[in-house]
């Protein structure tokens, strides 16, 4: 089987999805989501097969149509609870190609699994090779986060967003959910009234236009930039459906989005991190930031963030005299190091004076200390 393939088990009900697991475990990787998940998974990612769990709740008919049209070429074989006719009807109609009725053809799903997977890899293969034209793919939503202020985020968040833009022909956006007070246009020097906040009134029906209409365009590298209401009042209606909504328009309008949260958890940074793909959690090297940390990670568990497969740490304002040096560390951390940077007040205090990125040209002789880590982390990033 061809090693890429990605296999989503939708399923509420314990007893199902764990036989189907055990069956299927060795021979194929299958995640499993809860039915509530099933619209933020299929935007983060696409996927080649689901497996569908008829729910307790009536709407697989609904999720099985948004899964299809988010992406009509995922195979969807629904498993249903009892036989219905009407339901098989519309389940048909909906998208899916399989039904299966459980327990009476559990064992006809399991033996027919190869042949169906098979199926989809030479159809798969043959459209490959059919078509050959650029198609633009779902984009890749990288999240900053720090639980302790003071850590450089935006710093990284803007001059990494600025180093993928340069050394790349990709669509990149940068979004400040630092609703309140902002940051990211005072690092740019924008004077604009446009901010996120204007996107409420057409929220339901976004699209890529209405971002960037709202977005302002750096001179030079032409990084679009979505910057903060810095508004107490205009960020009370932001709410979490609007972030969900509005991250998801992003990833399929441009290549890479990153997001600049703020210090600290609410719903709307919880969707926020949920809605991506990687998370960096910004890290200075001491005692109270490692504290933070760890409440972090707990906090995290305790409302069910999925951390340990898409979170690294990048650690920030690493110099001589830190308290803990990052070979230290190595041992302590539940996630891996993806980046050090420098601590470089010399060269990286004239930017912020003046409001300037660190970077501005794709072939910039002399970068400072702090631009050529960021741009080792970019470059990392890219792949």
């Amino acid at each position: 089987m061809e090693p890429n393939l990605k296999v989503l088990l939708v399923s509420d009900d314990e007893v199902i999805h764990n036989q189907i697991l055990n069956a299927l475990t060795g021979s194929y990787t299958v995640q499993l989501i809860s039915t509530r998940d099933v619209v933020r998974e299929v935007n983060r990612d696409d996927q080649d097969i689901v497996i569908f769990v008829q729910p307790e709740t009536d709407i697989a008919v609904e999720s099985i149509q948004y899964i299809k049209s988010v992406s009509p070429s995922t195979l969807v074989i629904f498993i249903a609870k009892g036989s219905d006719f009407t339901q098989l009807r519309n389940i048909t109609k909906a998208g899916a190609t399989e039904f299966f009725v459980y327990p009476d053809e559990h064992s006809l799903f399991i033996s027919r699994v190869p042949t169906i997977f098979q199926n989809y890899e030479s159809n798969k293969k043959k459209k490959e090779d059919t078509f050959s034209v650029f198609t633009k793919g779902r984009g890749q939503i990288y999240s900053l986060f720090s639980g302790a202020g003071g850590s450089g985020k935006s710093n990284l968040a803007s001059t990494l967003a600025q180093t993928i833009k340069l050394e790349t022909t990709a669509e990149v956006i940068l979004i400040d959910l630092n609703l309140q007070f902002g940051g990211i246009e005072t690092l740019f020097s924008i004077h604009s009234n446009r901010s996120i906040a204007d996107l409420t009134p057409v929220i339901n029906e976004l699209n890529e236009s209405h971002i960037r209409n709202v977005s302002q365009k750096l001179e030079g590298s032409k990084l679009e930039v979505l910057i903060s209401p810095c508004d107490a009042e205009a960020a009370e209606r932001i709410n979490e459906e609007f972030i969900a909504k509005l991250l998801r328009t992003c990833r399929r309008s441009f290549d890479f989005v990153i997001v600049d949260l703020p210090s600290y958890m609410n719903s709307q940074v919880l969707t926020a991190l949920e809605e991506s793909d990687q998370i960096f959690y910004i890290l200075t090297p001491d005692t109270p930031a490692l504290k933070v940390l760890k409440q972090f990670e707990e906090l995290a568990v305790r409302l069910g963030i999925e951390l340990p497969s898409r979170t690294s740490v990048i650690l920030n304002k690493v110099g001589k005299d830190n308290e803990v040096q990052d070979k230290d560390l190595k041992n302590v951390l539940r996630f891996p190091i993806a980046a050090t940077v420098r601590f470089d007040k010399k060269g990286l205090q004239p930017f912020l004076n003046k409001g300037e990125p660190v970077r501005k040209t794709a072939k910039e002789r002399r970068l400072i200390p702090f631009a050529k880590d960021v741009r080792k982390w970019g470059l990392s990033v890219l792949g």
